[in-house]
């Protein structure tokens, strides 16, 4: 190479690497401004969504608080329901029934749940097709109307093999099959969200691998776990449509009991209150949307204390 071509060679050089650095930093530079762009439209959504719920639920207890508030009273929780009164009316047999109920399907979700999960993040062979079965029937289930799960406590829990009656029980039962798949959901995305250095860890001690899970994995997921509970509790509290399959009546004057005789919860209580001509009841249904949002308030309160509790001792 002679010392004349020397320079136009380096001249080209230098020319291409600009041009490659120009379009390096054009495309950088696109996709960097529709990151942002598309940054500030999740966020903007995000809010939005947020804004439309929380006002949403403030309207709702603002209205009733308005609407009900010559009604609010101790009465409310310690009365039975009248027909006649409703100034002297309340809700002591739905609350009690609620509180038997949502019991009843905690005591049910939290094992079963959990121990599914468990079954198919730690121990199930995922080529195997019945597990993958299971996999897809429990997402499949988890978008289920809550009335064919009713008509499905109606048919089986109620009558049929089981054949429990018209009892708390059965209503407990039957809502624990509607939110259970919910349940099993956030418990298997909290148990794979544990890293799984924490069991290679765990195994390399000469620890067993029931050992890992249940000293390991599950303290470390269970605020997750949490999480899952306090959906399923939120959902199954609200339900009145499979509950009137299964036995919730709209009326009831005295305590009810688990395993004994008829029941009521806020959801059916309300709707009959909200149902009736007078102005009165239709006052009363409006505190009785108060009590049943305190009941939520307390049950979700106590599980959200809980999963702060294990988060600051994980």
């Amino acid at each position: 190479m002679t010392d004349a071509a020397y320079p136009v060679r380096t001249e080209r050089t230098r020319l291409a690497v600009a041009g490659a650095r120009a379009t390096t930093r054009s495309i950088v530079g696109d996709s960097e401004r529709s990151g942002r762009f598309g940054n500030l439209l999740f966020v903007a959504m995000l809010l939005l969504g947020v804004g439309t719920a929380l006002v949403a639920l403030s309207a709702i207890i603002v209205w009733a608080y308005v609407t009900g508030r010559p009604l609010l009273s101790t009465d409310l929780l310690t009365n039975y329901p009248s027909t006649v009164n409703p100034r002297a009316a309340g809700y002591r047999p739905a609350i009690l029934g609620t509180v038997y109920v949502i019991s009843g399907v905690v005591a049910l979700i939290v094992p079963l749940g959990v121990g599914a999960a468990v079954y198919l993040e730690e121990y199930a062979d995922g080529t195997k097709w019945w597990n993958r079965l299971i996999e897809l029937n429990i997402q499949n289930l988890a978008g289920v109307p809550s009335i064919v799960f009713g008509i499905l406590g109606l048919a089986f829990i109620v009558r049929g093999p089981i054949s429990l009656g018209f009892v708390a029980a059965a209503g407990s039962l039957t809502l624990a099959l509607l939110v259970l798949p919910t349940v099993i959901l956030a418990s298997r995305e909290a148990i794979r969200a544990v890293p799984s250095s924490i069991r290679h860890g765990s195994l390399a001690l000469g620890a067993t691998q029931w050992q890992t899970v249940s000293r390991q994995v599950l303290p470390a997921a269970l605020p997750g776990i949490l999480t899952g509970v306090i959906l399923a509790v939120a959902r199954a509290i609200g339900e009145a449509a499979p509950l009137l399959l299964v036995g919730a009546v709209t009326f009831v004057t005295f305590d009810p009991r688990f395993f004994d005789g008829g029941y009521s919860v806020l959801p059916v209580q309300i709707f009959q209150y909200a149902g009736r001509p007078q102005e009165d009841f239709r006052i009363l249904a409006a505190a009785g949307v108060l009590v049943l949002l305190l009941v939520l308030l307390v049950i979700n309160a106590t599980a959200i204390w809980l999963r702060h509790r294990y988060e600051r001792e994980w």
